[in-house]
């Protein structure tokens, strides 16, 4: 077999030029979910914005993203992962670009949007190549450096975007992006080898499911936002809310009838699939909360400054770092249910933490805590997850489960941003600082703390252990060996269908 076409190695130099391309592309993705936080007060200063525009900043990216995600996975197992990841990291530069030059509250706005579509199709991209393109004794190790250094881009925004902010301006949190989306597109064009889902010819992109949910997502996002200001009984409020409601039970029923779906309504069939899916959307919902209400609560209530408010959970980066990877190896021997069940449980222990944090807090004894124990949890779950969602489908369904659970990570942020304000009594016209929005940042760190928990719960009742069971005779439909010795047996999830 060519080695263009042999399965990558983790030690190898072909295997670290490959991850080297897909981590950088996805958390220049990843880094734009979380960077933007520490800038928030910056922008709404610059720009004249309150609450409800600072979240439209935040949710506009998250929203795109969410929506589309799971199309943009379709698009690479029909494709080739390797074409859209590239053509996705050349548009996600292109919007970043928009984005740092934006003139106005509603036109960087608009370049969100624009960011989360480009973010749409090169992010289930990058964790599909690593499945598919990986001999099937290093994925764990592969799948977890992959998670651990997805979850540091994620950690590391706020002081990044914080030392951008004090340094020049929060137009610079956008601009070096652009950097990374080339350097990364070079890269895999250059290193990456293509794959695709098998019998992918006669198949099409659902368009009608992508309009469908992208259009119900923005309907209940815009109603979360803005039920914080006119309520629930505001007629607009209550219209979108509907509309988006019925827009996504119009998605699922299409999706149960169409002929080649975007969102194949029989994985869920697999305990282990939906359980993982729904714990990401606790887990994710809970970090999700912390990047937005933190940085916010650290500026404008105690005065930190936003290089500050970003190197404050920089101890949780460090954590992520060193032991994200013995992580993903911890899950493959012992099985995901016990790490998937702690890491949240410890997560929430660090929400409940910083909840307390209020103005005149030092550092050293309210904040560093919790951070600290933040990231312990993160570290303990996030690269089991990431393993258990991929394990529990087909090798060649592996653009669908990274679409999906990506999909879920995101929307679960976008409700955080869009929901959680609200549920803790803020309006869209708060002013943030002293008062209402910090009473507000108390509440909606408990309520993130208990939903992380309930995130534990799902995963002990519907994760299961490692069992011994025959495996394909290939890694991944990519690489198909027709010579390889019968099939070898090796440990994956039980509940498996």
């Amino acid at each position: 077999m060519p080695e263009a076409e042999m399965p990558l190695r983790y030690g190898s130099a072909r295997g670290r030029w490959a991850l080297a391309a897909v981590i950088l592309g996805s958390g220049a993705a990843f880094l734009e979910s979380s960077v933007v936080t520490v800038a928030l007060p910056e922008i709404g200063r610059d720009l004249d914005l309150e609450l409800g525009g600072l979240q439209w900043v935040m949710n506009a990216y998250l929203l795109a993203l969410s929506a589309l995600i799971i199309t943009g996975g379709s698009l690479g197992d029909l494709y080739g992962r390797r074409s859209v990841f590239v053509a996705g990291l050349i548009a996600f530069a292109v919007t970043s670009l928009l984005c740092a030059v934006a003139p106005s509250g509603e036109v960087l706005i608009a370049a969100r949007v624009l960011q989360g579509v480009a973010a749409a199709l090169l992010v289930p991209a990058s964790l599909a190549i690593v499945e598919a393109s990986f001999a099937e004794e290093d994925r764990g190790r592969a799948i977890g450096a992959w998670a651990g250094w997805s979850g540091i881009s994620s950690l590391i925004g706020p002081f990044l975007g914080g030392w951008l902010v004090d340094a020049a301006s929060w137009r610079w949190v956008f601009a070096i992006v652009v950097v990374a989306g080339i350097v990364a597109a070079w890269l895999g064009a250059r290193h990456l080898p293509e794959s695709r889902a098998q019998h992918s010819g006669a198949r099409r992109p659902d368009w009608t499911g992508s309009v469908l949910v992208s259009l119900g997502l923005a309907g209940l996002t815009y109603a979360l936002v803005e039920a914080g200001g006119g309520g629930l009984g505001d007629p607009v409020v209550a219209t979108a809310g509907a509309a988006g409601c019925l827009l996504l039970v119009a998605f699922l029923l299409f999706e149960r009838h169409a002929s080649q779906p975007m969102l194949p309504l029989a994985i869920f069939g697999s305990r282990q699939f939906s359980g993982a899916n729904a714990a990401t959307l606790a887990n994710y919902l809970a970090i999700g909360a912390l990047f937005f209400f933190l940085s916010l609560q650290l500026q404008d209530v105690l005065g930190y400054s936003a290089l500050a408010a970003g190197a404050a959970s920089f101890p949780a980066t460090l954590i992520m770092l060193v032991f994200s990877p013995r992580a993903g190896e911890l899950g493959q021997r012992i099985g995901a249910r016990i790490p998937m069940t702690v890491g949240p449980l410890v997560l929430a222990a660090g929400l409940v933490l910083l909840s307390g944090v209020d103005r005149g807090d030092d550092y050293l004894e309210a904040v560093l805590p919790g951070v600290i124990v933040f990231g312990i949890g993160m570290t303990i779950f996030v690269a089991p997850l990431t393993a258990t969602v991929l394990g529990a489908l087909p090798d060649e369904q592996a653009g669908i489960a990274s679409a999906v659970n990506n999909a879920a990570a995101r929307l679960a942020q976008l409700f955080a941003g869009a929901a959680l304000p609200a549920a803790a009594g803020l309006s869209a016209t708060t002013a943030v600082g002293p008062g209402a929005f910090s009473d507000g940042y108390e509440t909606a760190m408990l309520i993130a703390a208990a939903i992380a928990a309930l995130g534990g719960v799902i995963s002990w009742a519907t994760i299961r252990g490692v069992e011994t069971r025959r495996g394909p005779r290939h890694p991944s439909p990519s690489q198909a060996c027709t010579s390889c010795a019968p099939e070898a047996e090796r440990p994956v999830p039980v509940g498996v269908d």
